[in-house]
């Protein structure tokens, strides 16, 4: 967005209604965007009058091309719709697909889809990568997969697109979600996980959601391809 230009910054927020998408959605709104949210689940309704949620499926591309269209100008594309399958789905064919499906091919899907809509308010995307980009998980090589993938398109996108539209991804650790609640409900599993955090505790939703916040940002206008992982340096210790 130009600096004399008035029009109400505005925002795209994938799994904008629950998890870290949810978070997400509230910080831009506090800072004075507009936020559209997109996703198949919504786990409370933001009272906002610059908010608006809609049923969306981000493997949906006639869904993703209608939006397009009706797209003219986007300075923020926040990418956090996601999912994960558990029990050992995602050692099976069809669990691995879907969650590539929506994790990786979503994100590319959004990104390409809306390319014009950022260029035309030199807007900036955040990807949602995962600690899981950095190593892989013995439960989960779907997710792991996908993460590893977007943090790499991430970083393919910056490149191709300069100066135009500034691509970030941030790369959540143990944060406090539906997601996560399994690990961290288990004394078995969440003892060893919290040890190993430099920072000693569980991080919340609202520090990655100000992470995002930064990364679409002036503040941060000569930072792209970058990965900012938001883990209480779990991925370091």
């Amino acid at each position: 967005m130009s600096p004399s230009d008035t029009t109400p910054p505005q925002a795209i927020v994938t799994g904008g209604a629950t998890g870290l998408g949810l978070a997400c959605a509230r910080k831009l709104l506090e800072d004075g965007f507009h936020v559209l949210s997109l996703g198949m689940d919504e786990e409370e309704r933001i009272d906002h009058p610059h908010y608006v949620h809609r049923r969306f499926d981000v493997t949906d591309r006639k869904a993703i091309a209608d939006l397009a269209h009706d797209t003219q100008g986007l300075d923020a594309l926040v990418n956090a719709a996601g999912i994960i399958l558990h029990e050992g789905r995602e050692f099976a064919g069809d669990g691995f697909d879907k969650v590539m499906a929506v994790n990786l091919g979503g994100t590319q899907q959004l990104c390409f889809a809306l390319h014009d809509a950022l260029v035309a308010r030199r807007g900036a995307v955040v990807n949602f990568a995962s600690m899981w980009s950095i190593f892989g998980s013995s439960r989960n090589p779907a997710y792991s997969a996908s993460k590893g993938a977007v943090l790499q398109l991430t970083r393919s996108l910056a490149h191709a697109w300069g100066g135009s539209v500034r691509v970030n991804a941030v790369a959540p650790g143990w944060i406090r979600t539906r997601m996560s609640q399994a690990a961290m409900s288990d004394p078995a599993r969440a003892e060893p996980i919290l040890k190993r955090i430099p920072a000693g505790d569980w991080g919340e939703p609202a520090d990655v959601a100000a992470a995002v916040a930064f990364l679409v940002s002036p503040a941060a206008r000569y930072i792209t391809g970058v990965m900012l992982p938001v883990d209480g340096g779990y991925s370091i210790a």
